[in-house]
């Protein structure tokens, strides 16, 4: 089954309806080039409201490690999400299970940069271009979905309640992540897209579990 993370959020009572509608992961940015930027504070009272089984996510991008160790220590997320330039090995400099982004807005030439990562708990690959932020509702070509890497992969970058399904279809992804495609604004999520794009995975999941039933009928 497709796992769903609902990022970028800033306010407890959507990510408590991202968790009752069934999303297994919810993120907190922390980076100061995001317009969906938390305080410590704002993070670390979003990560404690949450209910069991609903795993945490905080995302940096090119931070000062300082900050990053103070973040993770007061925040206490189930895993740290990088965003940026950083190296395989100062993303595991804080003792944390991590997530690296990888920018796919070059297409194909940005596939070799998924090996470079082998600490990396997952891989997101995202729309943007490289050096760009992420959560700008950027696509890109779904085919590119490798098969030929061992970490779990994440599908990002324009994703909606109107295109996830179609997306899960083509790139089989372990996981898909959103947060621009669910919102009304910035940082604000949207009950009714949240419930249609968690809705829209979870009926591509069984539409493909139908196909593989007939397949073995």
């Amino acid at each position: 089954m497709t796992r769903i993370k609902c990022c970028g959020m800033t306010r407890i009572e959507d990510a408590l309806l991202a968790a009752e509608l069934g999303a297994d992961a919810i993120g907190v940015v922390l980076t100061a080039r995001s317009k969906r930027r938390v305080s410590l504070v704002q993070a670390q009272a979003i990560v404690r409201a949450m209910p069991p089984f609903v795993s945490t996510v905080a995302l940096f991008m090119d931070d000062d490690a300082g900050f990053v160790l103070e973040a993770i220590e007061a925040i206490q997320p189930d895993l740290a999400q990088f965003h940026g330039a950083e190296l395989d090995a100062w993303c595991a400099q804080f003792g944390r299970r991590y997530l690296k982004a990888v920018a796919m807005g070059e297409g194909a030439a940005a596939l070799p940069r998924l090996h470079q990562f082998p600490g990396a708990s997952g891989l997101l690959l995202d729309g943007h271009g490289l050096g760009e932020a992420g959560g700008s509702g950027k696509a890109f070509d779904w085919s590119l979905m490798p098969r030929d890497v061992a970490q779990p992969l994440i599908l990002a970058g324009g994703l909606t309640p109107s295109n996830v399904a179609e997306a899960v279809r083509i790139a089989r992804p372990w996981g898909v992540d959103v947060a621009s495609g669910i919102e009304s604004a910035p940082g604000i999520k949207d009950s009714r897209k949240l419930a249609d794009f968690i809705h829209a995975v979870h009926e591509a999941d069984a539409s493909l579990l139908r196909g593989t039933v007939d397949v073995i009928a």
